[in-house]
């Protein structure tokens, strides 16, 4: 296998495992327009680092957890609605970053690369900078995964429990804008929220515990990658949208698998939200 599939497999495969158990979450708590704000946002990440000459994927990672700590901010110090103050950020942050892009003197961008992602061209360090977000992503919800799920079912009981609820929410935040960050290479910033939503979304109909939804999201990203991967390799298509395209199409097949067998495998998640 030739090393620049090597590097994009290792790649498709790291995303896939950190967005797996992240996107159940997102599925739970619907928080799929936060993914949406935090990948508009990664594109003055991507100006950041053409004009300054930093790390890009440090950039974007910089810009992404800025806009997760403001949302939190105002959403603990103003009645703006969290939906209102998603749509600001994620507005003002895109066109920030296409104005800096565009006035940049002497700064070519490839805007569709980063719009759809190009995981071909992926290097060593995209591959390290992934993985290094998936060991993170792994201790931090190996050691607060009951919290959170606590915090997801009801935040008022959690806080009786003893749960840091604000603390959680921060910390879940953070963790979306640093797999948004990580992924963009894989699928582009318009696509990044597909892999936090569409594979614990099909994993759902079969899940009847918030472990199994995880296992069965990261199993449905794991494969989607690889395939998508093949058929962008066989028919020169565009990586990333090929990734997503695969896993909606698992998404399809769990749809028609879950009205097929009825009650069998309807969730008691579908019930909590």
């Amino acid at each position: 296998m030739d090393e620049f599939m090597v590097r994009a497999l290792l790649s498709g495969i790291g995303i896939a495992l950190a967005a797996g158990p992240l996107g159940v979450f997102v599925v739970w708590r619907r928080m799929a327009y936060f993914g949406d704000a935090l990948s508009h946002a990664s594109l003055l990440g991507v100006a950041v680092g053409l004009i300054s000459g930093w790390s890009m994927n440090l950039a974007i990672a910089g810009v992404c957890i800025t806009v997760a700590l403001l949302v939190t901010w105002l959403h603990a110090r103003s009645d703006v609605p969290p939906d209102a103050a998603l749509g600001i950020f994620s507005q003002g942050a895109l066109a920030l970053g296409l104005i800096a892009a565009a006035l940049a003197d002497g700064v070519r961008v490839d805007l569709m690369a980063y719009l759809f992602g190009d995981v071909l061209a992926a290097g060593w360090e995209d591959v390290a900078w992934i993985w290094s977000g998936v060991v993170v992503v792994g201790v931090v919800m190996r050691r607060y995964w009951n919290d959170w799920i606590n915090a997801t079912v009801h935040e008022g009981l959690a806080s009786l429990d003893g749960v840091p609820v604000a603390k959680m929410r921060l910390l879940f935040m953070l963790l979306t804008a640093l797999v948004t960050a990580a992924a963009i290479k894989v699928v582009g910033a318009l696509l990044i929220t597909a892999l936090l939503v569409i594979p614990p979304a099909a994993a759902r109909p079969f899940s009847s515990t918030p472990e199994g939804m995880a296992v069965g999201a990261v199993l449905i990203g794991t494969i989607s990658a690889p395939l998508g991967l093949l058929a962008s390799y066989h028919w020169d298509l565009p990586s990333g949208p090929a990734i997503v395209l695969v896993a909606c199409l698992f998404f399809g097949v769990s749809v028609v698998a879950g009205q097929a067998t009825g009650e069998k495998f309807r969730s008691v998640w579908g019930d909590r939200s």
